[in-house]
């Protein structure tokens, strides 16, 4: 009798499917559809979903050992289904109504519905760095009409729905997120995305032409003083889920440069360049960073899970720690490979290209920094 596949060995399991077309999804930068059929099937798109609506109630250091493993195998992957881990463990803690997080819930466990937020726009870039949104909801009867551009809007081809960050159209403005149907009639995907790395993300521009939200899909506006800094379980979350995908694309690149450390063997030598004491002693450089990586996530997270309350300050810099870690692999990786490592033949080019995305995402390494600056200094 076969006994069910633990949540390790399904991740060990989807990862070796999702690696056969990586390359492909990296080449064409196609959307990868299939991917998520297939994690859907697996019983994973629900696993941050409670209990009580049918998903599994998966813990951060649960969330932070799939994401970690898909991403080894395809990270646009990842990052999406990242993004819905995040929205489904922290709706109870950011005042969503129990009505709607529970339909959202159930969605996702039985239909695979997926959930993600547009909050960056071409003038005022990322809300993380402050400023009001242009995306403006003006009130009509019965909810409100949405109208805006969203950019950057990561796994928007498969959405189901969209948490937009806008304002109302008040003298005095309201700000907050607006939960919307992403095939909803006035909302229009331009196909935008065409970028160095995680080039399957799927992060096109996304419109809205006067799209009718419901008035109990206007989740929580506020003035936006009253926002204040960002939930400190919601960037724990966010950055070691992070973390924990670029850690992920660096084991991929490190594994692929043993491999070839055993296989190449320069005529001069005679020898795999594995025998080398230059190159085990760089290896273990590289294992160095990737050992102080999993012990950051792995603690970060069972910290959280217990309760403890990570400070915002921390884990930004737990982010930028870990990715930076993971960046510095990689690279390592690359000289030590030489020209096969830039080689589009290979895949640690992709890897290198993959994690250098890395710096971009919320918090970014000179926010992480300075916030933590302040705090040393009492200011």
């Amino acid at each position: 009798m076969n006994r069910p596949l633990s949540l390790s060995d399904t991740v060990v399991a989807m990862a070796a499917e999702l690696r056969r077309t990586a390359a492909h999804h990296d080449a064409t930068g196609a959307f990868p559809f299939a991917n998520f059929a297939r994690l859907h099937q697996a019983g994973l798109l629900g696993l941050t979903v409670a209990r009580q609506y049918g998903g599994r109630g998966g813990r951060l250091a649960e969330a932070t050992m799939v994401i970690g493993g898909i991403a080894a195998a395809e990270p646009s992957t990842a990052l999406v289904l990242a993004m819905q881990y995040i929205h489904h463990a922290t709706m109870d803690g950011r005042g969503w109504p129990a009505a709607l997080a529970a339909r959202l819930g159930r969605e996702a466990v039985a239909d695979g519905a997926l959930i993600n937020s547009l909050r960056v726009e071409p003038e005022l870039g990322t809300p993380a760095r402050g400023g009001l949104p242009a995306t403006t909801a003006r009130r009509v009867e019965g909810g409100y009409r949405l109208s805006g551009r969203k950019i950057y809007a990561t796994g928007i081809p498969i959405l189901s729905w969209a948490v937009v960050w806008a304002r109302t159209d008040d003298a005095d403005p309201l700000v907050g997120p607006f939960l919307v149907r992403a095939d909803a009639p006035g909302v229009q995907v331009v196909e935008t995305w065409n970028h160095l790395g995680m080039r399957a993300t799927g992060s096109h521009d996304v419109v809205f032409d006067h799209v009718f939200v419901p008035s109990e899909h206007a989740i929580d506006l506020r003035r936006p003083a009253a926002w204040g800094g960002p939930d400190p379980l919601h960037q724990a979350w966010n950055s070691l889920l992070v973390a924990a995908l670029y850690d992920g694309v660096a084991r991929a690149g490190r594994d692929w440069l043993v491999g070839f450390l055993h296989a190449r063997v320069p005529a001069n030598l005679g020898a795999p360049l594995a025998t080398l004491p230059r190159m085990q002693q760089a290896l273990g450089e590289i294992d160095g960073l990737l050992a102080a990586n999993a012990r950051l996530i792995r603690t970060a997270a069972r910290d959280a899970d217990d309760g403890e309350v990570i400070g915002t300050t921390e884990s930004a810099l737990l982010k930028s720690t870990v990715t930076g870690n993971a960046i510095a692999a990689v690279e390592a990786a690359v000289r030590l490979a030489g020209n096969p490592g830039l080689s589009r033949d290979n895949p640690l080019e992709r890897h290198y290209r993959d994690v250098l995305c890395a710096r971009i995402h919320t918090p970014q390494d000179d926010m992480a920094w300075a916030a933590a600056g302040r705090l040393a200094l009492g200011l």
